[in-house]
């Protein structure tokens, strides 16, 4: 330990008597640590670490499956969980969810509350514990119980500010009071984030006797906690018998060319199933960004040797070992790691909300992303790593002549150095080589992306949604829902600066699309439910195609006259037609989602896009006064720029209809259409952060080499110019010196980025992973970058005085 501490004093001492190259060496190394560290805290918080519920590894997604129909999530009915629960062998549990949307009254103007309904042991499954209050019980799930909520732990902070006497007060909703009765705690919500719960026996449409008794009416997600030591084999066994018992008993609801069977999933995997190749990519962009860093660092230390040897010389000829002197260098590097370690974990601290708010596009649990005592332990083993790593290469012992070594003064590298130097530089053009490719796949597919036509015109619409009460407008009563949307759109249509108003049940670039079903056309194709094509299914106003902007191709729009007591219409998207009809004429056709209720097509519109990277749904629209729908978003043409103030009057417009009837989701189509494309985009931002960051260390690495080299040959560049050398000559010389650096990288980098870019192919839209003009600009690009960071050092070479040089020697 008191070697230790020689050795520490002394590395400290040196670094203080060359300041410039420590901040340097400790700034590259900040961003080579920070940014693996950063990434690093989001693979430990959201793949690594285990789920923060008391059963969380035990807990099982069960998903119904139809193989034989394409079907490889169908949701489960009430008296499916019954059974599950009840014939299963391996689960402790099965507990069901799903979520509505509900008004929460009695806290100022009407609210919207996503809801979360779960059977009343759904928290104990999974071994969640409230922080205030309690969770459910059986008895709150008794029919006619008293309604009760439990409070997320986002909802309660952003609504009540965490003030825990919140337990105990009553809400009005659904016509019904609700007591609050806990909170929970700060965890990750799966499948999705929700505003409150309540048991199955306070939704209205649940606990409704003919949902209970219908096995078809399936509309919940199940999970299943498996029994402890049970693994995830044995358990998808047990579901297949319990599915097969179900088709034998009940052929009619599991028809046997359909291939019905049940699978468990982990909860903790699809927590983040849509998220881990993201993820991989961007922590192997960061490893990359660390190599370059370490090799960097390596060529900076080399060359700082060189300005020592006479140092080291002399602390040999004075007895130092050559373990010794090892040891002291291989301190000296490590301890200049751990202090960029210092400065890229507060690189790290700062990037964390950035990191939060883009991993919370992809899974709930970016709440637990954070710098932990796991997160600090990465860092310090990557920064000794890496100092170690750096420090080894230029403090290994070679022969050394003390004699020539003092007299000479430390002004000449060896060879073998001087190729190691060249190699390292070659190693990170490489390596900067993929992470541009990457970025520049990213970019190219970004582009295009953006540039999809969605089938719509996005300036210059407001949008906002509202979801009826579910009481208050009952499906039982639709006409009231018909009236409220007919008077609702008069009153928007009134809003000054108003153009044209829509209402539907969404719209290209939303989230949720329509509603997907089978389609069997009046007098052709197979009559066979699970073989008939596909279809979304919208609804929409009269107002809507031209709100919106997709235009009529062929017959006629909606008008006012289809309503619920006039035949049934529809208009068809163009891809529809062409699937159903051909070169026929689909006007007029009938088509049926059951064989027995029959739509007429009045029209064919435009082809839209649900999602940008999507082709065009073969989508269908039927008249918004032919059903009533209780969430419809109401969109809003202006006739120039939106107003700040038209969602205040559109929703003074709304309250003036029903003032406990709330409304939100401002957003406008450019907004829609923007956040659409927001996580591909923050995607390739960030690997192009790190490509410039590996292109700019890799640039400065380069030039710094090239003028190691001028400087070592100053009076090799003096004796060329005495006897008679151009300066051009002499310029050339140098820049085709880095130019076969570069292309020597560039050979390397093509070959890595052939076989690495294709784990990029899950993240490119309309691009190949081989993309060639991506290649030869990339490539173009890093040699023009490379020759002007050589550029400087080279004219140096070129203007040496040769009586100077040559008096020097």
């Amino acid at each position: 330990m008191e070697t230790l501490r020689q050795d520490l004093s002394l590395a400290a001492r040196g670094l203080v008597r060359n300041p410039l190259f420590a901040l340097t060496v400790i700034l590259t190394m900040a961003l080579g640590i920070g940014a693996n560290t950063a990434i690093f805290s989001v693979v430990h918080a959201v793949l690594l670490r285990e789920l923060p519920y008391e059963h969380g590894e035990q807990m099982m997604v069960l998903q119904q499956q139809r193989t034989r129909a394409n079907v490889t999530n169908q949701a489960f009915s009430a008296k499916e969980i019954a059974d599950y629960r009840a014939m299963s062998e391996t689960l402790d549990e099965v507990v069901e969810f799903h979520s509505m949307w509900f008004i929460l009254l009695g806290r100022g103007e009407p609210e919207r509350v996503q809801t979360g309904v779960v059977s009343h042991d759904f928290f104990e499954a999974f071994g969640i514990k409230p922080i205030v209050g309690r969770t459910f019980t059986a008895a709150d799930d008794n029919p006619g119980a008293d309604a009760v909520l439990i409070l997320s732990y986002p909802y309660w902070k952003s609504r009540f500010g965490g003030d825990p006497s919140v337990v105990g007060q009553v809400f009005q909703m659904n016509d019904r009071p609700h007591t609050v009765v806990g909170v929970l705690p700060a965890i990750p919500e799966y499948p999705q984030q929700n505003d409150v719960y309540m048991p199955v026996s306070a939704c209205p449409f649940r606990s409704a006797q003919a949902t209970i008794d219908n096995r078809n009416a399936r509309f919940v997600q199940a999970f299943g906690r498996a029994k402890p030591g049970l693994s995830m084999d044995r358990v998808t066994t047990d579901l297949g018998v319990v599915a097969s018992r179900l088709q034998q008993a009940y052929p009619d609801s599991y028809p046997a060319s359909n291939g019905y069977t049940a699978i468990p999933l982990s909860v903790r995997n699809e927590l983040t199933r849509g998220f881990k190749p993201t993820l991989m990519v961007l922590m192997g962009a960061a490893g990359f960004v660390l190599l370059i860093v370490a090799a960097s660092v390596a060529n900076l230390l080399m060359a700082r040797m060189v300005r020592r040897e006479r140092e080291i010389a002399i602390r040999s000829a004075l007895g130092a070992g050559r373990w010794r002197i090892f040891r002291q260098l291989l301190t000296e590097s490590t301890l200049l790691a751990v202090l960029g370690g210092v400065v890229g974990l507060a690189l790290a601290v700062v990037s964390l909300d950035l990191l939060v708010a883009f991993v919370d596009r992809f899974t709930t649990r970016s709440a637990e992303i954070g710098i932990n005592p796991t997160v600090l332990l990465f860092t310090l083993a990557v920064a000794v790593g890496t100092g170690m790593l750096v420090g080894i290469i230029p403090a290994l012992p070679g022969r050394v002549n003390l004699s020539s070594t003092i007299q000479a003064g430390g002004r000449t590298i060896g060879g073998g150095r001087a190729r190691l130097r060249s190699g390292l530089i070659v190693v990170q053009v490489a390596i900067s080589f993929v992470l541009l490719i990457g970025a520049g796949l990213m970019m190219k597919s970004l582009l295009r992306l953006q540039a999809v036509d969605p089938g719509i015109q996005t300036d210059g619409v407001q949008t906002m949604r509202v979801a009826l009460n579910f009481t208050k407008y009952a499906p039982s009563n639709p006409e009231l829902a018909r009236q409220f949307h007919a008077s609702l759109l008069e009153k928007l249509a009134q809003i000054p600066g108003v153009r044209s108003v829509g209402a539907a049940s969404t719209f290209p670039l939303n989230q949720s699309g329509g509603f997907v079903t089978g389609l069997r056309v009046e007098g052709q194709g197979d009559t066979d439910p699970t073989r008939l094509p596909r279809v979304a299914i919208s609804v929409a106003s009269p107002g809507y195609f031209q709100t919106v902007g997709i235009p009529l191709l062929k017959g006629r729009m909606f008008t006012e006259h289809d309503r619920a007591d006039t035949q049934a219409v529809a208009l068809v998207s163009r891809s529809m037609a062409a699937r159903f009809f051909g070169d026929r004429d689909p006007i007029g056709a009938r088509v049926s989602t059951n064989g027995q209720n029959w739509t007429t097509i009045v029209g064919v519109v435009g082809d839209t896009r649900q999602s940008l990277d999507a082709t065009p749904a073969d989508s269908m629209y039927v008249p918004l006064q032919q059903t009533a729908p209780l969430t419809a978003l109401f969109l809003m043409r202006t006739i120039g720029p939106i107003s700040p103030d038209l969602p205040r009057k559109a929703r003074e417009a709304l309250y003036s209809i029903d003032a406990n009837q709330p409304a939100d989701q401002f957003r406008t189509l450019d907004e829609v259409r923007a956040q659409s494309v927001e996580a591909p985009k923050l995607t390739a931002m960030l690997i192009a952060v790190f490509a410039g960051l590996a292109v700019a260390i890799t640039a400065a690495g380069l030039g710094g080499v090239i003028a190691f080299s001028v400087n070592q040959r100053t009076q090799e560049f003096g004796v060329r110019l005495a006897l008679g050398a151009s300066p051009a000559s002499l310029l050339a010389m140098v820049m085709k010196q880095a130019f076969w650096l570069v292309a020597a990288g560039l050979a390397i980098g093509v070959v890595a980025a052939l076989l690495s870019s294709r784990a990029l192919r899950t993240l490119l839209f309309s691009v190949t992973p081989t993309d060639p003009t991506t290649y030869v600009l990339v490539a173009v690009a890093f040699v023009v970058i490379g020759l002007i960071a050589c550029a400087m050092p080279a004219r140096r070479a070129a203007s040496v005085d040769p009586m100077i040089a040559l008096r020097g020697e």
